[in-house]
């Protein structure tokens, strides 16, 4: 089976394309650098307009000159389906679902922070993404891997994604008792909080996994289209967990009329 996958729901622009046995082809920009005065996904949808939509594309079609790729010859397209950037999470989606409809093929819409974990495939302990969802709030979950009596690594969800505040956060894991894996862009941000608010050993995750890839997202979308976890391009609808910061100021000056 051959996956096209694409990442845009962040900084982290990634497109790959990925097999059961083998990653193909990757091709991943971080952005962080070009928006250091901003303070997470969510307050660079200005910038990630520019980056993601200009950038999406031309890198899709370099993998695929590179690779020599038909893409009518792929099985499925996976993409990040939030949470996540608004805009970013609207531009992925538009450009699987538009390569969806063209190409006739269906889509995996693979939760943005389950992707992130799946970047530290086979650890043991827990694994907890935290994506920047400022207001002291981050995107998270937490996962880990058990070993099957067959030698499989089972990816299993302890606590589904959700967005929450980060002192809270850090209670659960807390209360858990276990050792923890920390990565994404939140980290960071909340790296002081989690020294002071931590009583459990804690790491984070080295540069080379610890942001977005599409790789991941690929690989983790081969295992929910093995269960037949899939939907058409029309039906596919971004997952943002929260209302927009436009949202919330309209109704905040609504409650004040």
């Amino acid at each position: 089976m051959r996956v096209l996958a694409l990442e845009s729901s962040g900084l982290v622009a990634s497109v790959a394309i990925v097999e059961e046995e083998q990653l193909l082809a990757e091709y991943t920009v971080n952005y962080i650098q070009r928006a250091s005065c901003d303070r997470g996904p969510s307050a660079t949808l200005a910038k990630l307009k520019k980056t993601h939509s200009q950038t999406l594309m031309p890198m899709l079609d370099e993998v695929v000159r590179m690779m020599e790729q038909d893409l009518e010859e792929i099985d499925a397209i996976a993409v990040a389906g939030g949470p996540g950037s608004f805009t970013g999470l609207r531009i992925g989606s538009a450009t699987a679902k538009g390569l969806g409809l063209a190409l006739d093929k269906p889509l995996i819409h693979i939760p943005t922070v389950d992707a992130i974990a799946y970047n530290l495939y086979g650890y043991r302990d827990l694994i907890c993404p935290m994506m920047d969802a400022r207001r002291n709030q981050v995107y998270t979950g937490l996962y880990t891997f058990v070993r099957t009596d067959d030698g499989r690594e089972e990816f299993q969800v302890i606590r589904e994604q959700t967005a929450i505040g980060v002192e809270q956060l850090i209670e659960q894991i807390n209360q858990l008792q276990r050792p923890v894996v920390f990565l994404g862009d939140g980290v960071p941000v909340y790296r002081e909080l989690l020294a002071d608010g931590l009583r459990i050993p804690y790491s984070f995750a080295p540069a080379h996994l610890n942001r977005q890839r599409a790789s991941s997202v690929g690989a983790l979308g081969i295992q929910y289209y093995r269960a037949g976890n899939y939907e058409t391009a029309m039906e596919h609808q971004p997952d943002y967990l929260r209302v927009s910061q436009a949202e919330r100021e309209r109704a905040e000056r609504e409650k004040k009329e």
